[in-house]
């Protein structure tokens, strides 16, 4: 035998007891971690944070009053044509990228989306509010299957489907007793899921940018909360009886759940996978996106999101809401402590009132005084909110997750 085949042999056996030792020490642990059990238990730290201070009880009159205002901006500020938002206005150097005129189609059809289901929720209906939800739902109807993405690398469009089918959602439901307006609305949900379907990241989940490569299917990096967003809305979509293919919910889920960190931190992005410890996927960062996520998953059925665990969340928006307060109305995204940006504000005050639909009837009055006692305290003199300056589209969509965060504040609901 020469020396080259014993080389082989003792680089062939190296080799295998590489292999044989992997399989003994290292398989076994990972196996056993993807039991329901193990997997459940990677997520305590996520029960465990700070107590928020106690708050008086809202008065439901001034909560009602605070809604109130909030519609009455809504009405006023609502386009002749039935929807809401425009680029019409500009802060001067520092705008969002925004290619148009697709990127602002795609800004209209969410914003007016959140418009729409804001009126919706707000509760009855006088005569002008019913004017406004009829002119907003003729819009969506119009405009919505022909959004697209604004250029190869721009998908904000996912947002605009997201809120367009929520909102779509809410007048299939208004609509209870016309079939045909039903059927009309339906179709354009199915319309809206197909288009969700082909801006899927080729990752699983969906991302509003593609730098990588601006392909066909979209290469874009999923983002944690627009995924979740996106998976709300289609769940909306199949409540409705509407087909959405199962492969849009196993690989969004597994996408959200491949940036889900022990303590139910969020990583912003899949780009930013390798750098867990960044400031904006800290708590600190993640504690207005990790609400959404949060939601979804409950939605959808995770095993591994406990009751304690969107409770301690919940606390954490209200105990470190100064984090997010500090990037309120900053002009820069990400420029804040956590690299938090304005947009998470009203955002993550929402989803944070989804989440407590989650939890028991008899747990939910305390935190719903505490989100109210947020959001209203920073109510403008004219009715609405905002939280980042962003073309002309910024008092609505911030108006409309405040409405609709503030409707779930209401004891009973």
């Amino acid at each position: 035998m020469n020396r080259v085949t014993i080389t082989h042999r003792a680089v062939m056996l190296a080799v295998l007891g590489a292999l044989a030792w992997y399989a003994c020490v290292v398989s076994g642990p990972l196996m056993a971690e993807e039991s329901p059990a193990a997997e459940a238990g990677r997520f305590t730290a996520a029960e465990v944070g700070p107590v928020p201070a106690p708050v008086e009880p809202v008065p439901p009159a001034e909560l009602e009053a605070a809604i109130a205002r909030g519609v009455a901006f809504l009405l006023d500020s609502q386009r002749p044509d039935g929807s809401w938002g425009s680029a019409d206005n500009t802060k001067g150097g520092v705008d969002i990228y925004a290619p148009p005129p697709g990127a602002h189609h795609a800004f209209r059809g969410a914003v007016t989306g959140l418009g729409v289901s804001a009126l919706i929720e707000s509760g009855p209906a006088d005569p002008g509010v019913a004017a406004a939800i009829d002119r907003g739902q003729a819009w969506l109807l119009d405009h919505l299957p022909d959004l697209r993405r604004a250029t190869p690398d721009t998908l904000y469009n996912v947002w605009g489907h997201a809120y367009g089918i929520e909102a779509l959602a809410l007048l299939h439901h208004r609509a209870a007793g016309d079939a045909a307006l039903q059927e009309q609305l339906a179709a354009c949900i199915a319309g809206q899921v197909e288009l969700l379907d082909r801006y899927e990241s080729v990752d699983g989940g969906w991302g509003y940018y593609d730098f990588r490569i601006g392909s066909r299917k979209p290469a874009a990096s999923p983002n944690s909360f627009t995924t979740a967003t996106v998976l709300l809305a289609l769940a909306d979509a199949r409540d409705l009886g509407i087909d959405v293919p199962q492969k849009l919910f196993d690989r969004g889920l597994a996408s959200i759940k491949r940036q889900t960190k022990s303590d139910r931190s969020y990583i912003y992005g899949e780009y930013l996978k390798y750098r867990p410890e960044h400031p904006v996927n800290l708590p600190g960062g993640s504690v207005g996106r990790s609400q959404a996520c949060n939601a979804a998953l409950r939605r959808l059925g995770d095993p591994t999101l406990t009751d304690a665990a969107i409770r301690t969340w919940l606390e954490r928006i209200v105990a470190r809401n100064g984090w997010l307060d500090l990037g309120r109305k900053k002009p820069i995204p990400h420029e804040s402590w956590f690299a938090v940006a304005g947009y998470f504000f009203f955002y993550g005050h929402y989803y944070a009132a989804v989440c407590l639909e989650a939890l028991p009837a008899a747990e939910r009055p305390v935190l719903q005084d505490q989100l109210a006692t947020i959001v209203m305290a920073i109510q403008e003199p004219n009715g609405c909110w905002w939280d980042y300056p962003f073309y002309d589209y910024h008092t609505q969509y911030g108006t409309a997750f405040a409405v609709r965060t503030l409707v779930r504040c209401r004891h009973g609901d």
